[in-house]
């Protein structure tokens, strides 16, 4: 972390002594990266704004992210914002920027808070950077009336406020609420008790479901046998072919190797789907009387 400091104070050094840029000496430089893909002019936009970047950066230390690691996500927004500023619609580049930096850290913050992620909408961002704040306001003013504003109805405050449903302002005060953590870590102080990843259900089949299963294929086999065997040789070809294949014949080609009209297969086909039926409609009946 010592090292960490020491390189963010030599870089923000560095970005306080870069060039102030006037407004005409900004848009050449954007001409020259724009039209001529002048990388020179590049450099003097980007590091003329690192100062911005930087600033914008710091803003943020309090989500716990390393100071490099969000300068570095600030760049990477002021680069991409040199990439797309078009000079022609009379705006300053640094108020282009701003958005693209504050972007680019947004999404880092929100990436790295926590191994679960904690929202990608537009809605689910906003809450993430402004329900502290906006609550905080809130309950200010409430304190200001004489009001005790209770936790209900400081939620519904704040999802009027910022525009979004009432369940994503329950939903994001549990994410920021606390941090993740280790499903290996022991319920107790006690290095013998047992760790939450125990506690954790096991969705895996259980012994007794298995067994149901495999009684329950073993049993639709022998219905499905039975039912095959009330069928002749060629009822039982065509549907062997057409069912039971993993890629299933056509009916032309197995009219080809019978010798019959594509028509022809399919009557068959129905014929020995219908005799199939009947079997397995008897077999039941006869286990529903057993029962």
């Amino acid at each position: 972390m010592a090292l960490d400091g020491t390189m963010d104070r030599a870089l923000s050094r560095r970005a306080m002594k870069a060039e102030l840029l006037d407004a005409e000496t900004e848009a050449a430089l954007a001409y020259a990266w724009r039209d001529h893909r002048d990388e020179q002019a590049l450099h003097r936009l980007i590091t003329a704004y690192m100062r911005l970047a930087i600033s914008m950066a710091a803003k943020f230390r309090r989500y716990g992210a390393p100071m490099n690691d969000l300068i570095q996500e600030a760049s990477l927004g002021l680069m991409k914002a040199a990439e797309k500023f078009d000079p022609d619609r009379g705006v300053r580049f640094s108020t282009y920027a701003v958005w693209w930096i504050k972007a680019s850290i947004q999404d880092y913050v929100m990436r790295n808070w926590s191994m679960v992620r904690t929202g990608s909408t537009s809605s689910q961002k906003s809450l993430f950077f402004n329900l502290r704040r906006v609550q905080a306001r809130i309950e200010r003013e409430a304190a200001a009336r004489g009001e005790n504003i209770d936790p209900v109805a400081l939620r519904a405050a704040v999802a009027a406020e910022i525009g979004v449903p009432l369940a994503d302002v329950e939903m994001m005060e549990g994410r920021l609420s606390g941090s993740d953590f280790s499903l290996d870590a022991t319920q107790s102080s006690d290095e013998e008790g047992r760790s939450w990843v125990e506690a954790l259900a096991d969705d895996s089949e259980q012994a007794a479901e298995r067994v149901e299963h495999d009684h329950d294929t073993h049993t639709l086999r022998q219905w499905l046998y039975s039912a095959l065997s009330a069928l002749n040789d060629r009822e039982r070809f065509i549907v062997r072919e057409r069912k039971l294949r993993d890629e299933p014949r056509t009916l032309e080609s197995l009219g080809e190797e019978l010798g019959l009209s594509k028509e022809r297969v399919r009557q068959l086909e129905a014929a020995a789907f219908a005799k199939m039926r009947k079997t397995l409609e008897n077999q039941s009946r006869e286990i529903h009387n057993f029962l």
